[in-house]
């Protein structure tokens, strides 16, 4: 660009009269090779923006503003070659405030925006290349700006298409509300819970969301969003980074009204919540009193998932937990916590360990029971590894039976081979001894029929055997 740039500079205007040229900037059209760039440009920040509806719409308003100014200058060369005041439709250079280049550009300007966008109120053409120009800018705004107004217009209505699916969801609600003739405070309650849903999180579906993602990236993600929220558990304080990421795929977001009860007494203990935000009380049997007040980055239900033998609560709630105001609540199920733990044998005994003293320091632990379900325990994995032995040794036998019977089979076939071979080349010498041949080859056969049902045997003497051994 530098030459051409160098060159409008040294180009005074007075030279462009003599060449029949507008004016020097005629030699700057080279700058519409960088509009490859630009587009690129375009593509890029447009992917990589939190905000695309809104850039696309200011991308648009660029290229309209664009068209109109690259108009305007057609209009105002137009002008000067038909020649500035020749008649009432070209720039009229008449007054002192006409020949000013800010009057120039602004004339132009609206004459081209008038004209594009097909309002009108524009000086009528009086020759035939008017004419033309004219009706080539009605045929462009016609078509371009319809089009542009149209994408407009579809950008606009993206923008708000969560609302308005949101919008259609509520007025389900509503009209099944009002068909099945729900109470009016009920009614009231769950609008205020699709105000606050909107609110906080715009009506977002995670799941649906993040589906086209792959697993891998839908997992660092959720790890980036929630590996803070579940460091803060007690019982998951200095365990395995991989238990961590695993379990982060499990917590469930769950939003509570208030007055909603997330818990009661005496409810059996399937899940554990992690506070996100709002405040939750404790509350006692008459549901008044308040014994405590949990806020963000609480946690309860823990010890209830793991199941410890022993508890003397039976896994059973053991107080009254409200919501105070909305709140929205990280939920871990007991099912997917030890469909996790099945690939961490040794967190699980790391967890359980840490559940027990969280139950010895409230004195709801049953040594005896716990001690007895140890030993169980203890016995059943012993019996799980001696069965684990025995298979391994059955497999072993077992190759080691099919290598010989393989090995057995291969000899037998190379000796029919070569009696084969030797009967053939004996001629009518072998005709002779076809009937030893024949005796032969039947006394190998009757060998081989009384030997395959004693390898039967003993091979399922063993396989019973070994049966016997596993029963035990």
């Amino acid at each position: 660009m530098l030459p051409t740039d160098l060159a409008y500079i040294w180009w005074p205007p007075e030279t462009c009269s003599s060449l029949y040229l507008p004016c020097p900037v005629i030699v700057r059209l080279n700058r519409l090779l960088r509009l490859p760039r630009l587009w690129e440009w375009f593509d890029r920040t447009e992917t990589a923006t939190g905000y695309p509806n809104a850039f696309r719409i200011c991308k648009v308003v660029l290229a309209i503003l664009v068209l109109i100014h690259w108009n305007a200058c057609m209009y105002f060369a137009i002008s000067y070659e038909i020649g500035f005041s020749s008649d009432s439709w070209v720039y009229n250079l008449n007054g002192t405030r006409n020949n000013t280049l800010q009057r120039q550009y602004i004339y132009s300007f609206y004459w081209s925006t008038l004209t594009l966008t097909t309002i009108g109120e524009t000086p009528t053409p009086e020759n035939d290349v008017e004419y033309l120009f004219v009706v080539a800018d009605f045929l462009a705004g016609v078509l371009i700006f319809a089009t542009i107004v149209g994408n407009i217009g579809s950008m606009i209505s993206n923008m708000n298409v969560a609302r308005v699916e949101f919008q259609n969801r509520m007025d389900g609600v509503k009209q099944y509300m009002a068909f099945r003739r729900v109470g009016h405070e009920l009614e009231a309650r769950v609008i205020r819970w699709f105000a606050y849903t909107w609110s906080q999180s715009g009506a977002l579906d995670e799941e649906r969301v993040l589906a086209a993602l792959p697993d891998k990236l839908k997992a660092e993600i959720a790890i980036q969003v929630h590996m803070d929220t579940l460091k803060q558990v007690r019982i998951f304080h200095d365990t395995e980074p991989g238990l961590l990421e695993a379990l982060v795929l499990k917590l469930k977001l769950q939003v509570f009204s208030p007055g909603d009860y997330i818990c009661r007494k005496g409810d059996v203990g399937k899940e554990m919540y992690i506070v996100k935000r709002g405040k939750l009380s404790v509350v006692g049997d008459n549901g008044v009193t308040v014994l405590a007040t949990l806020g963000a980055g609480s946690v309860f239900g823990e010890v209830s998932v793991l199941e410890i033998a022993g508890n003397r609560t039976g896994n059973r709630r053991t107080a009254n937990v409200r919501s105070l105001g909305y709140s929205d609540l990280f939920c871990l199920a007991k099912r997917d916590l030890w469909e996790t733990l099945a690939d961490y044998p040794e967190a699980r005994s790391t967890l359980t360990q840490r559940g027990c003293q969280l139950l010895r320091k409230d004195g709801l632990l049953d040594e005896q029971i716990f001690a007895d379900s140890q030993r169980v325990h203890d016995s059943i994995e012993g019996g799980i590894e001696k069965l684990e032995l025995s298979v391994e040794n059955l497999n072993m036998r077992l190759a080691r039976l099919l290598a010989e019977y393989t090995a057995s089979q291969a000899k037998i076939k190379q000796r029919l081979a070569k009696l084969e071979l030797n009967g053939a080349a004996g001629g009518s010498g072998g005709r002779e001894a076809e009937p030893q041949m024949r005796s032969r080859s039947g006394r190998l056969y009757s060998l081989q029929t009384k030997r395959r049902p004693r390898a039967r045997l003993e091979s399922a003497a063993k396989c019973g055997e070994a049966a016997k051994q596993n029963t035990l």
